[in-house]
């Protein structure tokens, strides 16, 4: 069984803690995130590359680069919620015409497959990890903020809120997909919030990102992860 000394997370806003502070409707940088606590309670030295906004495109570009430098035993590897999403200003300006989101669903399987590729390659562990679901009034309401006129054209486009939650359902699920058919370590967040009586409550207001207790969430699933698996690296 390989050792695990070092652990690199590959991921984007998620990963790297963005939370939103509901009074002043700002993002900012949590020590209250599944990182933190995750970092509690493992032995190995964890060091988190994640970043606002990255995509699966994002991650290539360095990720040779990273593993030479970091040297993980390990990469847990979050992406897809930036992948999914769509440029709404533009689609706002031009609801009737076809938009495409910011990775097709397409490109992003054939991203992870070259991600996961490397990171084998270079003899270190993958593990993916699903999308925590989001609330999509919440979200349309974040991003169009307000403004009526957005609101009509998007909604022209879209056909229904719900068409969010759907698309971005998609990728999670292809994420799950993906690593069924590769026979990879999955750690499925989605299926954890999901089994909550309310999981919009695990939620920032922006539909979008997990608040602490939705992290803690996270962390808790990671944990048990780990647990099950690799009990020697609990401390």
């Amino acid at each position: 069984m390989k050792e695990i000394n070092t652990i690199l997370v590959l991921g984007d806003s998620l990963s790297r803690g963005v939370l939103l502070d509901e009074k002043r409707k700002k993002y900012y940088f949590s020590d209250k995130c599944f990182f933190t606590f995750v970092k509690e309670k493992i032995s190995p030295l964890i060091k988190n590359l994640a970043k606002f906004g990255a995509t699966t495109l994002h991650c290539q570009k360095n990720l040779e680069k990273n593993l030479e430098e970091y040297k993980p035993d390990l990469v847990l590897i979050e992406y897809g919620g930036n992948d999914c999403d769509f440029d709404w200003s533009e689609i706002a300006k031009t609801p009737l015409e076809e938009h495409l989101p910011h990775v097709t669903l397409k490109d992003f399987e054939d991203h992870l497959t070259k991600i996961i590729s490397k990171v084998k390659d270079y003899g270190a562990i993958p593990i993916l990890m699903t999308l925590p679901p989001l609330v999509a009034d919440s979200y349309f309401n974040w991003f169009t903020n307000g403004d009526k006129q957005m609101g009509d054209n998007v909604q022209e486009w879209l056909k229904g809120t719900w068409v969010i939650y759907y698309w971005q359902e998609r990728y999670s699920s292809a994420i799950r997909h993906f690593a069924d058919k590769n026979n990879l370590n999955l750690i499925d967040i989605r299926h954890a919030f999901l089994e909550h009586p309310d999981f919009r409550k695990l939620m920032c207001s922006d539909g979008i990102h997990p608040n602490e207790a939705g992290h803690r969430l996270i962390a808790d699933e990671i944990i048990k992860y780990v647990s099950a698996n690799r009990k020697e690296l609990i401390v």
